[in-house]
């Protein structure tokens, strides 16, 4: 379950996966996007850092309501909006509960609407489905989140910028499944999924 300690933890962390694996990212995004997806999530997390220090925010869809709009703002690309919508969501969600899974499931169907997009494209989507899925089934792993993204160098890509260059996405992982395995992976070192 979420909680302000553990989700600002987690934010925490995913800041220090994202600045360690800046350039990774962007070369991951070079040959199907426009190369600047690490750049774009470090300068998205400075900002988020920025904000909840300074905001001190109190619950935890206030969180994910300074989250969103920071990711908003300073984020480039499609991953400001899509990251963004996922953080807005769940601060709905989280109106109404403090339980990981349903609130996670609200910032996947922000992005699948918001990018009008289904897992399986080659996109984000293709860590945040399976990893939620494995939380329905009970334990979400690091196996998992390393099985999904693995799993995208095999797609095409129908959607977004990588979508250009179309059959010869194949064979590359996709920057945003791998961002969003760091944010997994900061969810289950901050304890959120622990019972």
């Amino acid at each position: 379950m979420f909680s302000v300690v553990n989700l600002v933890k987690a934010l925490d962390l995913f800041k220090e996966k994202i600045d360690k694996n800046k350039d990774y990212l962007s070369e991951l995004d070079t040959p199907i996007g426009d190369g600047d997806h690490g750049n774009n999530m470090v300068r998205g997390m400075a900002a988020v850092k920025e904000s909840l220090d300074s905001k001190q925010p109190e619950t935890v869809q206030d969180v994910f309501k300074l989250t969103a709009m920071a990711l908003i703002s300073k984020v480039g690309g499609a991953s400001g909006p899509l990251y963004g919508t996922a953080m807005l969501e769940m601060a709905k969600a989280s109106a109404s509960t403090d339980q990981a899974l349903p609130i996670l499931e609200a910032g996947l169907a922000g992005i699948e609407k918001r990018g009008n997009s289904q897992p399986g494209e080659k996109t984000m989507l293709d860590e945040w489905a399976p990893a939620i899925e494995a939380l329905r089934k009970g334990k979400l792993t690091q196996v998992d989140l390393d099985a999904a993204v693995e799993a995208t160098k095999d797609l095409t890509a129908t959607k977004g910028r990588a979508s250009y260059v179309s059959e010869r996405s194949i064979g590359h992982i996709d920057p945003g499944a791998m961002s969003s395995k760091y944010f997994f992976e900061s969810l289950i070192e901050a304890g959120v999924f622990n019972e």
